[in-house]
């Protein structure tokens, strides 16, 4: 079994002239054995001639030219359109005649350029053949003729059909990698905005409170640590992030969950935000696109309260039900905007997106008392 799998790909590995060659040589070895002679394509009603010398020839030049019809197709075309105008003229009537609309099939289905011109061409030069014929003594009717020709005609149109099916599929096949390639760009500007974004935050937030607390040493030196931490936690995180994203990373990289939320919420705390965390229900072990949805709500929601809500109490809720994660984070509006920090509002419109695409519900919405609240239904029964 390995062996014929060696040489079929072996095979197509090969180039189109070599595989093309067998049929080529079959038809002009079949029109050359005695068995078959005479009993090819007719045009007229002239009795066949015997088979000489130049008949050998005559063969060849209608029949091994089909060696180059996919890679020089007008050339194969013109070839063997030639060599079947001679074998009706000499009346030899070969079986090679059939490599005339096997010429016109490859040439509709791979002829760049000079299409038309070629089919105008070949069908002026019909005409002559036909008046040959009768001048030789055939007595061949006119709608004969045109029958022969309309044939002609449907060879060349199906290798034009495959032509525009195979362009056709080109192009799906390109919108599909240019689909994916996006799909791919904006996963990667999800996940760095998510790592990069909250630490980069909790960074800035946690060294301008250090700025003020140079008359306290023992508390700068917290808060420097505090910092060095967070650095730390951010290359860890894009390191992980990285070998999420390396096609040849071996080993079973975990993405984070809800069971890492206790110490995102930590870590916000170290920054210097007051955060109340409340989980419900258990998590059920086997949702982790949700699981991961969830963190990231919870992880953008309490960067944005860095962002523009510092020192507000922050409420965080997570709600395991049977079928999906409730997720509910909220700022009372009590604290002060940190104005240093900018935000291109990419975070909340990537949460909206990766719910949806689960089939699940968000809202972001400005309350009464000058906080704002996330809230999520996220189904557990769907994948990313």
């Amino acid at each position: 079994m390995m062996d014929l799998r060696r040489i079929r790909d072996l095979w197509w590995r090969s180039d189109v002239m070599v595989r093309d060659f067998p049929l080529a040589l079959l038809l002009t070895v079949v029109s050359l054995l005695p068995e078959f002679q005479g009993n090819g394509t007719q045009l007229s009603d002239l009795p066949a001639r015997p088979h000489d010398a130049l008949a050998v020839a005559v063969i060849a030049l209608e029949s091994l030219p089909l060696t180059v019809r996919r890679r020089w197709p007008a050339v194969s075309l013109v070839l063997v359109s030639l060599g079947f105008a001679l074998d009706q003229l000499f009346t030899y009537h070969a079986v090679a005649g059939t490599a005339l609309p096997i010429a016109l099939v490859s040439a509709g289905a791979h002829l760049e350029r000079h299409r038309r011109v070629t089919v105008l061409l070949l069908s002026a030069a019909y005409l002559p053949l036909v008046v040959a014929l009768d001048r030789l003594g055939s007595n061949e009717g006119p709608a004969d003729l045109a029958l022969f020709y309309l044939a002609l005609v449907l060879a060349w149109a199906i290798g034009a059909w495959l032509r525009s099916t195979r362009a056709a599929e080109a192009e799906r096949r390109r919108h599909i990698a240019q689909a994916t390639r996006a799909a791919e760009r904006t996963r990667i500007a999800r996940e760095l905005h998510d790592v990069v974004t909250h630490h980069v935050t909790a960074m800035v937030v946690q060294a301008e409170a250090a700025r003020y607390l140079t008359a306290a040493p023992e508390r700068l030196d917290a808060a420097l640590s505090a910092v060095t931490d967070t650095g730390r936690r951010a290359i860890s995180d894009l390191r992980h992030l990285l070998d999420l994203l390396n096609p040849d990373h071996d080993t079973d990289v975990s993405t984070p969950s809800t069971a890492d939320l206790r110490t995102l919420v930590e870590q916000t705390r170290q920054a210097g935000q007051p955060v109340e965390y409340t989980e419900e229900g258990e998590s059920a072990g086997s949702s982790g696109s949700a699981e991961f949805v969830a963190y990231r709500i919870v992880q953008e929601s309490l960067t944005n309260a860095l962002k523009y809500a510092h020192g507000s109490r922050t409420v965080v809720r997570v709600r395991h039900g049977e079928k999906e994660i409730s997720v509910e984070v909220g700022t009372d509006g009590s604290g002060q905007r940190t104005g240093s920090l900018g935000g291109s509002g990419r975070g909340l419109a990537g949460l909206r997106e990766r719910v949806e695409a689960l089939d699940g519900e968000f809202s972001a919405d400005r309350q009464a008392d000058g906080g704002f609240v996330v809230r999520a239904r996220i189904p557990t029964g769907s994948s990313l």
